[in-house]
């Protein structure tokens, strides 16, 4: 009764009458009320909305749409804190660090795809978009309009580590670097490059079987791959073209891209490369 009698101070529930003796007394027209009231409270409305609806100035379905678009907006408010305080526990942060990643993964989608497209645009300034390789400014800017309702820890930690990583100064130099020569790829003989599939099928399996590069193995591998007879030359410029485009990190901010739009991960191949770059060091 006590909640009745505050609901009809309120002016949610007026009584019908009151006793003599000052009683509230309401009939069955306003018990019908007190029950709509209760059942609208239960599920989350608040007293303003409920006397819209007593007035009449929105119909329940209506008051219940716009409950259930805060109410959405609020699990995935949640949701993502949860996945925060995942990623919190699992790298047993610093307060600093709890900061960043809150502010990081409550930025809008907007604020997101701004933070990509800047660091793709100072990477690319320049160079021309029909250059070779240039294209790959485009795939480098592919983010999800939203994280998921639900994110897994994975796709906040990859948002928060990409944000990080983009950030960094060093490795937005790293990229420019690779946008520069991918420009001028077209001027490269195409003997200056290492066949990709031969490294796949042949390095990968050597970095697996922990095959030394300076080893004889090693070498008799580096020649599937790089013929023995290739003059030191066009060896050199194999290599140094090799150095130019196998970075770790960069391949991390693939892997982290697909992780955040919820693609299967793919097999890392930068080691293959560069242990192709060490038996040409070793057996140049």
């Amino acid at each position: 009764m006590r909640t009745v009698r505050f609901w009809s101070d309120a002016g949610v529930v007026a009584p019908s009458v009151r006793s003599e003796s000052g009683y509230r007394l309401y009939d069955a027209e306003a018990v019908a009320r007190v029950d709509l009231v209760k059942t609208l409270r239960e599920l989350g409305l608040g007293l303003e909305a409920v006397r819209r609806v007593l007035r009449q100035q929105g119909t329940v379905g209506q008051v219940a749409r716009a409950h259930v678009q805060a109410l959405d907006a609020e699990i995935r408010l949640l949701r993502l804190r949860r996945a925060v305080l995942r990623t919190v526990a699992k790298r047993d942060s610093t307060v600093e660090e709890i900061a960043l990643m809150h502010k990081l993964a409550n930025l809008s989608a907007r604020e997101r795809q701004a933070l990509i497209d800047q660091f793709v645009e100072r990477a690319f300034a320049g160079i021309d978009a029909d250059a070779p390789g240039a294209g790959i400014a485009a795939a480098m800017k592919q983010m999800p309009a939203e994280l998921p309702d639900d994110p897994t820890a994975e796709q906040v930690d990859a948002w928060i580590e990409l944000a990080e990583l983009v950030q960094d100064p060093t490795f937005q130099a790293r990229v420019r670097e690779m946008a520069v020569a991918g420009a001028a790829a077209g001027k490269t003989p195409p003997e200056a490059a290492a066949d990709p599939k031969l490294v796949a099928e042949n390095a990968g399996p050597a970095v697996a079987a922990g095959v030394a590069p300076g080893s004889a193995e090693g070498k008799a591998v580096l020649d599937r791959i790089v013929p023995a007879d290739t003059p030191p030359d066009r060896r050199a410029r194999i290599r140094a073209q090799l150095e130019t485009f196998t970075d770790r990190r960069v391949e991390r901010y693939w892997q982290l891209m697909g992780t955040i739009n919820g693609r299967p991960p793919f097999e890392p191949m930068v080691p293959a490369f560069e242990w192709v770059v060490e038996a040409l060091r070793a057996h140049g």
